[in-house]
This record gives C-alpha cells, sequence and structure tokens, in this order.
C-alpha cells in the first residue's frame, strides 16, 4: 500500500467511542504533540530581542547613564550566546530537567530586574544587575537546546525545515511578547519585565514533560505537513509587520490589540490542529491489518536485524573496546561524516574549524550590521521614525531568511544533492550586496539593503544548525550547536568595536575638525560615515564565503549520497 493511499484511508476514520482515551494519551506522549510544544516555547524565547523596549525604564528608575546601560547590554549578550554548559547538561540529564532549569533562570533573573525597578527591594549595585540580566538571558539557551535538540532527532529527515521553523518562531518572539504585553497591560514598561518572566517560565512548566526524545517514525507525509506548518508561520508573520508598519502612523487602543492578539494566539494555536489531525493519521495506520507486502517487508528485516546482530562484536568486546579507548586517545581517530563524533573530535576537526571561521566572518558581520542600522540611517540623514522601520523591517525579513534557508536547503539537497554548505555560500555572497548598498548609497538604497541584510542575517544560523548535525551526528548535538554560537559574538565584537566604531569616531572626529568644534558627542553625518567599515565587512563576508565553498569540496560526495537512510532504517514503523 502506497503512502499516499495511507493517508487517504486513514483521513477517513474517526475515532470510536473507546478510542477517544487511549489516543488522547498516545498524542500527549507524541512526538507531534512535542512538536507543538517546541513552537511555543521558542515563540515566548525572545526576552533578549526586548532589551531596548524596557532598557529605558531600567535607565530612568534606577538612576543609570548610558554606559551602565551598555553594560547591562553586554551582559545580556555574553549570557544569550554561552550556552557550552546549556549543552553539556542536555547530555547528561533528562529533558524535563533542563526545561526546569531554563525556567528557574528566566523567572530568577527577570523577576530579580523586575522587583528592582518596581522598588520592591533595595537597589541592587550595577554588577548584581549585570548577574540578573546574564541568568535571565541565558536562560533562553536552555529553550532553545531543548526545543531545537529534541525536534531535530524527533524528526530527523526534516532537520532543515524544521530548524528554519524553529528559528523562526525564536525570531518573531519578540514581536509576539510585545503584542502580548500591549493587550494585557497596555503601555508599563515595568509590566513588560513582569511578563518576560512569567510567560515562558509558565510555559517551560505547562510542557515540562511533553517536549522529549522519541526517535525517528515512519509518516506518510511528513514534509507536506511541514510545508503546512512553514504556510501558518507566514500568515503570523504578516500579521505582524502590517500591524507594525501600520502602528507607526497610528495609535493602537488596548481593545485593539486585545483583538489582534487573540488572532495571533488563534495562528499559534492553529499548528495544534496540524499535530492533533496527523496524531490521528498515525493512529488510524497502525489499526489498518498488515498486508502481504508489510508481513514480506518485515521478516525481510528480522533477518536482516538477526544477521547484522550475528556479525556485532558482544556486549563484552565492546566493554573491552571502550576501556582501550577513552575519548581523548580517539580525538584524531575520527569516524565518517555523518556518524556520531565525540565533542572532541567534532571541535578538533577541520570541518568544524571551517564552520566556525564561516560563522566568525559571515554572521560576525551581519550582526554588526544590524546592531548598526539606526545610527547608519541617521549619518544618511532619515528621522526617526524612518530609522524604525528599517529595524522593523530587518526583524520580519529575518524571520523570512530563518525559515526559508531550512526549506530551500532541504530541497537543495534532498532533490539535487547540492550540499547544504553551498546554500551559505550564496547566502555570504548576496549579505555583500547588502553591505555595498550601505557603503554607496543612492536614495531608497537603505530600504533594499535592510530587507537582504535581514534576510542573510536570519538565514546563516538555521544552515549552521543543520549541518552540524549532519557532519558530527546527533549524539552531542546539543553541546556541538551551542559551541558554534560562540562565534558569532566573537566576530561581532571584532567588526562592531574594533572595526566599525573606531572608523566612525574617526570620521565623526574629521567633521568635527572641520567646523572647528569641540567634540561634546561624536555625531557623523554623511554616507562616509560608514563607507570604509561597509566596505571591510563585504570582504570579510566574501571571505566567509570563500571558506564555506572550501567546506562544499570537502563533503560534496558525502551530501550525493543517502544521508537520512540509516534515520529511515532506525524509524519505528507504522
Amino acid at each position: 500500500m502506497t503512502e499516499e493511499a495511507k493517508e487517504s484511508i486513514s483521513t477517513k476514520r474517526g475515532l470510536r467511542r473507546n478510542e477517544i482515551l487511549p489516543f488522547t494519551l498516545e498524542f500527549l506522549r507524541g512526538r507531534w504533540f512535542a512538536l507543538f510544544a517546541s513552537f511555543l516555547i521558542m515563540a515566548s524565547s525572545g526576552s533578549v530581542y526586548l532589551f531596548g523596549t524596557y532598557s529605558n525604564e531600567i535607565k530612568t528608575t534606577l538612576g543609570y547613564d548610558q554606559t551602565t546601560i551598555n553594560l547591562l547590554g553586554f551582559s545580556k549578550d555574553v549570557g544569550a550566546n554561552v550556552g557550552i554548559l546549556t549543552g553539556l547538561i542536555a547530555e547528561t540529564t533528562p529533558t524535563w530537567f533542563v526545561l526546569l532549569l531554563g525556567a528557574a533562570l528566566n523567572f530568577g533573573g527577570y523577576f530579580m530586574i523586575w522587583l528592582a525597578v518596581t522598588g520592591k527591594i533595595a537597589k541592587p549595585m550595577v554588577w548584581q544587575m549585570c548577574v540578573y540580566m546574564a541568568i535571565g538571558a541565558n536562560s533562553q539557551n536552555f529553550a532553545n537546546t531543548v526545543g531545537v535538540v529534541t525536534a531535530v532527532k524527533n524528526f530527523p529527515e526534516s532537520r532543515g525545515s524544521l530548524i528554519g521553523l524553529l528559528k523562526g518562531y525564536a525570531g518573531l518572539s519578540g514581536a509576539i511578547i510585545t503584542q502580548v504585553y500591549l493587550a494585557v497591560y497596555g503601555n508599563d514598561s515595568k509590566s513588560l519585565i513582569f511578563l518576560i518572566a512569567c510567560l515562558p517560565t509558565a510555559l517551560s512548566l505547562i510542557f515540562i514533560y511533553t517536549i522529549r526524545t522519541m526517535g525517528p517514525a515512519k509518516h506518510p507525509n511528513e514534509h507536506r505537513v511541514f510545508n503546512q506548518f512553514l504556510l501558518l508561520s507566514i500568515v503570523l508573520a504578516l500579521l505582524l509587520m502590517v500591524k507594525t508598519l501600520i502602528e507607526r502612523k497610528i495609535t493602537f487602543s488596548k481593545g485593539t490589540n486585545a483583538v489582534i492578539t487573540t488572532v495571533l494566539c488563534l495562528l499559534l494555536f492553529a499548528s495544534l490542529y496540524i499535530s492533533f489531525r496527523e496524531a490521528l493519521v498515525v493512529w488510524n495506520i497502525k489499526k489498518q491489518p498488515p498486508t502481504a507486502i508489510t508481513i514480506e517487508q518485515s521478516k525481510s528485516q528480522v533477518v536482516e536485524s538477526s544477521e547484522e546482530t550475528s556479525t556485532k562484536p558482544t556486549s563484552s568486546e565492546q566493554v573491552d573496546e571502550k576501556i582501550e579507548k577513552s575519548c581523548f586517545l580517539t580525538v584524531f581517530d575520527k569516524p565518517e561524516r555523518g556518524m556520531d563524533y565525540t565533542i572532541l573530535q567534532a571541535l578538533t576537526s577541520i570541518d568544524m574549524l571551517i564552520l566556525l571561521v564561516t560563522t566568525i566572518f559571515g554572521l560576525g558581520a551581519s550582526l554588526t550590521a544590524v546592531d548598526n542600522l539606526g545610527q547608519i540611517g541617521e549619518s544618511l540623514g532619515y528621522d526617526n521614525r524612518t530609522v524604525t522601520t528599517f529595524v522593523s523591517i530587518i526583524s520580519i525579513w529575518n524571520f523570512f531568511g530563518r525559515v526559508f534557508s531550512g526549506f530551500v536547503s532541504e530541497i537543495l539537497m534532498v532533490k539535487y544533492k547540492l550540499p547544504r554548505p553551498l546554500m551559505m555560500t550564496m547566502v555570504l555572497l548576496f549579505s555583500c550586496i547588502g553591505y555595498l548598498l550601505i557603503a554607496f548609497p543612492f536614495p531608497g538604497a537603505l530600504y533594499i539593503a535592510s530587507v537582504i541584510i535581514g534576510i542573510t542575517f536570519g538565514a546563516q544560523l538555521p544552515l549552521i544548525f543543520a549541518i552540524i548535525s549532519e557532519l558530527f551526528g546527533l549524539k552531542y548535538y546539543a553541546t556541538l550547536f551551542n559551541c558554534a554560537q560562540i562565534a558569532s559574538p566573537l566576530g561581532s565584537y571584532i567588526f562592531k568595536v574594533k572595526v566599525t566604531g573606531a572608523i566612525y569616531d574617526t570620521e565623526a572626529l574629521k567633521d568635527v575638525a572641520a567646523i572647528g568644534l569641540a567634540a561634546k558627542q561624536l555625531t557623523c553625518i554623511g554616507s562616509h560615515c560608514y563607507r570604509l567599515s561597509f566596505i571591510i565587512l563585504a570582504s570579510v563576508s566574501c571571505f566567509g564565503a570563500l571558506c564555506s565553498l572550501i567546506l562544499v569540496m570537502r563533503t560534496r560526495k558525502f551530501y550525493q549520497s543517502d544521508i537520512y537512510q540509516k534515520f529511515r532504517e532506525n524509524a519505528d514503523t507504522l
């Protein structure tokens, strides 16, 4: 029986009364409901994106200067990007513990900030506020690790599309939380901090036993289902984009925000319906009597497994082999690509080194461009409202970059056997166009550059995470993909502080000296302010693309093989 026939039959069958309770229990324990829970966890993990919204409240109520606020922002970035410990914890503890720990860190960090801002505790020292901020921001690593890693292990054959969806929801999470806050509290920044402390914590606790690794299972048409999830996320992103752009000219009432939030929640929970429907498909297929073909296939699988078992070494031989070779002794004895690497084997491999260098140059340049976009608009003479529109464009196109990089690279890899790193090469080359538009601007160039930078910025992380899972296996994926995240702030610091910031200050000093005024505040006006900086960013992105192309050549044969075959063989049959 074909997969299409199975699905056609299964979708026409409902549930008998005596099947409702067993199906409900299986659904709540199944991988489709776990995927829905992961979507909600990721959609609420955007506290780090909201720092600019409530930072002025901290500055005003606690009497901080801008330097102190920047220090808090740096603490946030450190907490959000240092996730190696999170990965190691996820490797050695059950998923529920990782979620519980992340919920505790989120609530502890942001609740202490809320207590300080509302005056319910004595004014903390600056270093204490930095610790609170780092702890709260670090909690998102726990949510990301649980959401991404468990979903990839449960749906390994759709990992590219899935990572794109999950990171897409994470990219929208700041706008989603903001919309909920406007509907519930109005325009009260202190309450936003309280909402950030409570909402992600509550969701993590609700789904604490739901999200877990269950392994792959065969499904009639998994890719079509993920296309439906994609459609829902696009509609959600368009709703937020339209609302954000209209809000630049019209102020929405609290009631209007409540209506918009209701529609938003309906779109989020529409994925629950899809998950329920697919779980029902699987349930009905399992009830079908086996055909002669499936019986014959089962017999052949049993014979094959018995032959494999007879050729495998005994457990005592495997123990002896493990005793003889520790992880330190096997560092340079690497397995084939796609097999499970140890953490040390992966971190010392040439493929990982190339990928990290690509991330430092590619993602570091993108972060620098995004963080400087507001000041770029100011230097080119745009007003504040237009600059805010640029930032909104970046965030929305960032989402589209995330989801489409996952889906498009999956199609190119599965259908045309093109290496996924090739998509990274194309993304980095495309980003150079955006940087050069800022270096050599013309009327309207910044709008185009915002779209290009937003897409290319969003596209990179899903590609990096998917490539790591494919080249180095899933056994230590939680730690390895958190290691890759460290490269981006390193590149951002180099290009943002040492390159872009230094060149901007130099150009501003030249402007001040030219008009003969004292430099009270360094402000540069004109296209020359960022010209050299963005020529450098375009150059380093080209270098990152070259590194990615080297990885393409190294992994070409690997991607021409059926890299998902082992997951199909190990998948639970229906």
